[in-house]
């Protein structure tokens, strides 16, 4: 059992910067790789980045690739989110999940535990 829990979203302009956290209980954090998804009103849930259990792999939507920066710290059991040069096309509420199996990554079926949602809201 996995419990994730994210932080830091809010209100910024556009052109700023948000950090989202995702703080892991439960199983070793380093057992598992990691995602963030990203749901905005009246759409699908999108996939925005992924990262391995050491950090060493990652890999990103096209769409946020370049502005954003995913990363992990397995001795605090917590992820990360960086997110700059934020548009108001970001805005979302963005959720990050843990896998064990594997599959694509970008496939939100693949992805066992899910925390609650932090919302991003940019403005013009």
């Amino acid at each position: 059992q996995v419990e994730l829990v994210e932080s830091g979203g809010g209100l910024v302009q556009a052109g700023g910067s948000l950090r989202l956290s995702c703080a892991a209980s439960g199983r070793t954090f380093s057992s598992y790789t990691m995602g963030w998804f990203r749901q905005a009103p009246g759409k699908e849930r999108e996939f925005v980045a992924f990262i391995g259990k050491s950090g060493s792999t990652t890999d990103y939507a096209d769409s946020v690739k370049g502005r954003f920066t995913i990363s992990r710290d397995n001795a605090k059991n917590t992820g990360y989110l960086q997110m700059n040069s934020l548009k108001p096309e970001d805005t979302a509420v963005y959720y990050c999940a843990a896998r064990w199996s594997g599959g694509s990554v970008n496939n939100p079926k693949n992805y066992a535990y899910w925390g609650q949602g932090t919302q991003v809201t940019v403005s013009s």
